[in-house]
């Protein structure tokens, strides 16, 4: 079977390494009062005689031509990162919002006035199309992209100038883009060999596939030398909803029939335990977004999430702790959108005592909040009163979702 994403990477590293050294050497920017240096994108014909002094190559040189300075020139971007604020306070925003300057500036404007310090935004969102152009080749290859976000490296700078945190999400195993590109790697049907689809039409990627594996580490790479800051990975899971009774994993297959009860939970752990080492020569921040009840749960939900199997690799754990999402009866409400304190503030409370009893610190928990309407309507006081359960169980970060990204702003606090 092909390999398309180790080698690539490794060279690609490599280009980058001595890219950055090469753009160090032309000026940095120093914003004072930021945490950070925002280097600029080198391009046109305007540095070409600098370029050419200070490399040594005579102006009259046929093996160094204008054209040649302008590409070379056009590769120097170097990108660099803040750092994580102690309490993330964020909002996510779609990739295509992130591409529309009119409407994404209502989000930047937010981070401008109110406590939001945190913005994060789809680098690949459940289509499996990533947003923006790729320097990768592996990734060239495989023909996901879709410049959605053509600014991508200029918007998270001035973002930085700011002194806003950018996270990037990631979508790993639902991906029906990859998946019709190589169908080899899906989940497929058991009675037919077909592909598997679940009750939205949407197909899944195998998660114990090493060579999704690579692939998200090579998008996830290639995310952080653009400027994200960190790398959020949701849909780390195996399928929830759909024909469960006609499923098989080619790859995961023997783990999940070995052991019934947490076979999937060890594919998961796997994939966790190699993202982390794939990363770590990186100083990216990764997080993992999980269904809520896998801080009251102490199964893998049949989907193989397990907050302790995550917790060792990974900077952040978040979970999505959306009371309209949570089933009636939960701890005892008989309708969770009428308990949203109640609901965030048990859950994190047993995210706190599972962290303390696994000796680390509660303060990796971030969930993620509810602000869309749906089994309940959501405005202020139901935004507020699930941000206040998040601080009263100790904690001090959250994030807010909203997939229309229009945000309840008189729920948060003016700067």
């Amino acid at each position: 079977m092909k390999k398309r994403f180790k080698s690539k990477n490794k060279i690609n590293r490599t280009g980058l390494i001595i890219s950055g050294l090469l753009a160090a050497g032309f000026f940095s920017v120093l914003y004072f009062g930021i945490p950070t240096i925002i280097p600029t994108t080198y391009n046109g014909l305007g540095l070409a005689s600098d370029f050419k002094s200070q490399n040594n190559i005579a102006t009259s040189s046929s093996n160094v031509g204008e054209n040649q300075i302008r590409q070379l020139a056009e590769k120097k971007f170097v990108a660099t990162h803040v750092k994580t604020p102690k309490a993330v306070k964020a909002i996510y925003m779609t990739s295509w919002v992130a591409g529309t300057p009119s409407f994404r500036e209502k989000l930047v404007k937010i981070a401008d006035e109110t406590e939001i310090n945190s913005i994060i935004i789809d680098i690949k969102d459940y289509t499996g199309r990533i947003a923006f152009k790729v320097d990768d080749e592996s990734l060239q290859e495989v023909g996901s992209v879709e410049n959605r976000i053509s600014d991508i490296r200029e918007f998270i700078a001035r973002l930085h100038e700011k002194g806003i945190y950018v996270m990037g999400r990631i979508s790993v195993f639902q991906d029906p883009y990859y998946v019709s590109k190589y169908p080899e790697f899906a989940v497929r049907r058991e009675s037919d060999d077909g592909i598997w689809e679940d009750y939205k039409g949407i197909s899944w990627l195998d998660a114990g596939s090493k060579e999704v594996w690579d692939y998200t580490v090579a998008i996830a790479k290639e995310s952080y030398n653009t400027g994200f800051d960190e790398l959020n990975f949701d849909y780390i899971r195996f399928p929830s909803d759909g024909n469960m009774y006609d499923i098989k994993y080619p790859f995961s297959e023997e783990k999940v029939m070995a052991d019934p009860n947490y076979g999937k939970a060890e594919v998961m752990r796997s994939f966790f335990k190699y993202l982390h080492e794939e990363m770590k020569d990186t100083d990216a921040v990764l997080s993992a977004d999980m269904f809520g009840m896998v801080t009251t749960n102490p199964d893998d939900l049949n989907i193989g999430q397990v907050l302790e199997y995550a917790e060792p690799y990974f900077d952040y754990i978040a979970p999505m702790t959306y009371p309209s999402h949570y089933p009636k009866g939960f701890n005892g409400y008989p309708n969770p959108n009428k308990e949203v304190y109640g609901v965030i503030k048990y859950s994190m409370d047993q995210a706190v005592r599972r962290m303390n009893e696994a000796s680390t610190t509660p303060l990796k928990i971030r969930p993620w909040l509810q602000d869309f309407d749906y089994g309940g309507n959501y405005d202020i006081a139901e935004v507020r009163a699930q941000i206040q359960a998040v601080y009263d169980s100790g904690l001090t970060s959250w994030m807010l979702w909203d997939p229309s990204n229009r945000y309840t702003v008189d729920a948060l606090l003016k700067e």
